[in-house]
């Protein structure tokens, strides 16, 4: 069976794509991120929890508040990049349930009174809509370059608070000059799929 998605959209979504790490200086533009979500805010999550929150970080300045906590192999290509985005999980996400899950407002008492298990239903289903905003950015025609070395209490301390974990940073603009590493290998399918 083949897929139904174009062959042009799979290579532009996934096969062609990478993680760039140089970007042209055009801008990304607030109306590109808001397409961009306004695609990925429908993919799943667990009750439809909607965990993730994005800071978008355009200024100079905060650039370079968010550069001193980022490794130091990811430091000038985030300064150089257009756009770049904390991803984060909202540990308080609950407090929206009964509007994201109006059929059963319950389900923000019955499962997560407790703040570890937010923490881990947070973490993961954020993770879930990282992945789905990275294939955003790409079927918004532009790259995305997530990178997860920095440190990440510095980075919750400096632009978010508390209740909110940091997953990742997401530099995005058009890819500049020499912006992709070679295609790195894949699992076979029978490395990873097994039938029971």
């Amino acid at each position: 069976m083949s897929l139904v998605l174009d062959p042009a959209a799979q290579d532009l979504l996934f096969r062609e794509a990478r993680t760039a790490n140089t970007f042209t200086d055009e801008p990304v533009t607030e109306e590109q991120v808001q397409a961009i979500y306004d695609l990925v805010k429908y993919g799943p999550t667990a009750f439809n929890q909607s965990p993730l929150r994005i800071t978008l970080v355009r200024s100079p300045e905060a650039r370079e508040r968010l550069v001193q906590h980022l490794t130091e192999g990811n430091r000038a290509k985030t300064a150089a990049a257009p756009l770049a985005a904390i991803l984060a999980a909202d540990n308080e996400f609950h407090e929206e349930l009964p509007q994201l899950f109006p059929h059963a407002p319950q389900v923000k008492d019955a499962f997560f009174t407790e703040r570890p298990a937010r923490e881990n239903a947070a973490g993961l289903n954020a993770a879930l809509q990282a992945a789905y905003f990275i294939i955003g950015v790409r079927a918004a025609g532009l790259a995305a370059g997530p990178m997860t070395g920095m440190d990440f209490e510095g980075v919750r301390k400096e632009f978010l608070d508390d209740d909110h974990t940091p997953l990742m940073v997401v530099n995005i603009g058009r890819p500049g000059p020499d912006a992709w590493f070679a295609r790195s290998p894949r699992l076979a399918y029978d490395e990873v799929v097994t039938t029971v």
